[in-house]
């Protein structure tokens, strides 16, 4: 009897001991992305774990706010709406360009992505059709508009350090994927991720 209740106390402690992601922790997770009709997207297992500062915009809100509370350990899944996700589908986001504004040795081809200045600043378009006199981008992530469900397995949660929460400055010349430069591929537009500011949002 003495012993089942010292076992029990253990236990107790070490729940008590576990680290709950709220701001500003350092979290590391496993996720897989599909959409809703059950096709990957995207998925980080086989990899190295996402981490991110919790709390800062590193990620879509939707999947920051049922992360908020969990354990390592936890695994969940999460419906994440577009409002919450990569925002509604802008129509006015898609814009024909004169093909002059290219350079003329560059090959413009459907599917590039390039970093357009514009009043609100820097943003990665992806061009979507070209014709000898002008060049449609979307400015719309490719995600925009659609509803995503995550897979997720929380593996880490701890404290971040005083650099990990001011990271030094990319001087404005980072790209819209945590420092791809503007040339996003293929594997930049996840993260859940997320990729906020970094490709979170």
């Amino acid at each position: 009897m003495h012993v089942r209740k010292l076992q029990k106390l253990s236990r107790i402690r070490t729940k008590e001991c576990e680290v709950k992601i709220e701001k500003n922790k350092m979290v590391q997770i496993h996720y897989t992305l599909k959409d809703t009709e059950g096709k990957e997207i995207d998925s980080s297992v086989g990899k190295e774990p996402l981490e991110y500062v919790h709390g800062n915009g590193n990620l879509i809100s939707g999947l920051e706010e049922k992360l908020e509370g969990k354990e390592p350990g936890d695994k969940f899944t999460a419906t994440i709406e577009p409002k919450d996700a990569y925002g509604e589908y802008d129509e006015q986001m898609v814009v024909e360009v004169p093909r002059t504004q290219f350079d003329s040795d560059t090959p413009i081809e459907t599917g590039m992505k390039f970093q357009a200045n514009t009043a609100g600043g820097p943003m990665i378009v992806t061009v979507t059709k070209v014709t000898d006199e002008k060049v449609t981008v979307d400015g719309n992530h490719e995600l925009a508009g659609k509803t995503l469900v995550f897979d997720v397995e929380v593996k880490d949660v701890r404290d971040a350090t005083e650099e990990e929460l001011n990271p030094p400055s990319c001087g404005g010349e980072c790209g819209s994927c945590g420092g791809c430069g503007g040339e996003c591929g293929e594997d930049d537009e996840d993260c859940g991720c997320g990729c906020g500011g970094s490709c979170g949002q």
